[in-house]
């Protein structure tokens, strides 16, 4: 009986330290595949585009990428004044609120000019009336049609897309709406027929290259920069690229940071896990 007895308690201690070695390896898998998912949270924004979509897009060094990177802030203000001058004629920015601003260096009297210089509809009043009154940094970037109906009726049936988070919606993110900004052709390739007000280029989405909107920016200098940085069609292309950006995931930062935080506490827990382990079990035969 002593020997059967002890042959079954063998038999359970082994068993226990089998169970115990299979759970220690599910949770290192386990951090393995949050340190995974991780990588590619990190990684995940940065599209890259198939050769069968359309042309290689052009690649730009941008302050962002990488795990450590960082929005480039003068650069971000010069595009919020390309896209005012600009963009905004035909394209809203409906998820941002003025005072997100502050967050790109702007001052709280500078974000209630900016504010200012728009009219927000607002009410009604007592008379039951929509009224339209100045911007205030609470205030979020108005709409520039009342509704798709009139965007497509001043637009050649194109309905312009608002661009909060145009980064983001578009495969190849800020180095496509680089390429399709740049990418323009006066003269379309041979057996390519443009229909009445469309304009050709290689890097749209559609499959065709035809698109109703036309080149954005075209010259030097088009919109004059105050900070002394030259204007040049590359440069304004650059810095409102740069602001859609920003205006696509204005956590960024904050995320990356939080990340790398998660990265290391985790790598050192696993660490600490696994020669806890080996200590507890080392003298075991």
């Amino acid at each position: 009986m002593d020997i059967e007895k002890f042959a079954l308690q063998r038999a359970n201690y082994m068993l226990s330290l089998f169970e115990f070695n299979i759970r220690g390896f599910i949770f290192l898998s386990m951090q393995l595949r949050k340190l995974l998912l991780i990588l590619f949270i990190f990684y995940g924004n940065t599209a890259f585009a198939s050769s069968e979509h359309g042309p290689e897009l052009k690649n730009v060094n941008w302050s962002f990428d990488g795990v450590q990177g960082t929005f480039d802030r003068q650069s971000i203000q010069r595009g919020l004044k390309v896209y005012k001058e600009v963009c905004s004629a035909c394209h809203s920015l409906k998820r941002i609120a003025f005072r997100n601003l502050t967050d790109l260096g702007f001052t709280e009297e500078e974000v209630k000019a900016i504010a200012a210089g728009y009219n927000i509809q607002d009410g009604p009043n007592q008379e039951g009336e929509m009224f339209e009154r100045p911007g205030r940094p609470s205030d979020y970037f108005p709409l520039i049609y009342p509704n798709e109906q009139a965007a497509r009726a001043v637009n050649n049936g194109a309905f312009p897309p608002d661009l909060s988070l145009m980064v983001k919606a578009r495969e190849g993110g800020a180095d496509y709406i680089y390429s399709l900004l740049t990418g323009y052709q006066s003269v379309p390739p041979k057996g390519v027929k443009l229909g009445e007000n469309m304009y050709y280029n290689p890097y749209f989405v559609n499959g065709s290259g035809q698109i109703a909107m036309p080149p954005p920016i075209t010259t030097d200098n088009q919109v004059e920069y105050t900070d002394g940085t030259i204007a040049t069609t590359a440069q304004m292309t650059k810095d409102v690229v740069n602001f859609l950006q920003w205006a696509s995931e204005p956590e960024m930062e904050e995320r990356k940071g939080l990340g790398i935080k998660v990265i290391i506490f985790t790598l050192v827990f696993t660490i600490l896990f696994y020669y806890a382990k080996k200590r507890i079990w080392r003298r075991v035969k």
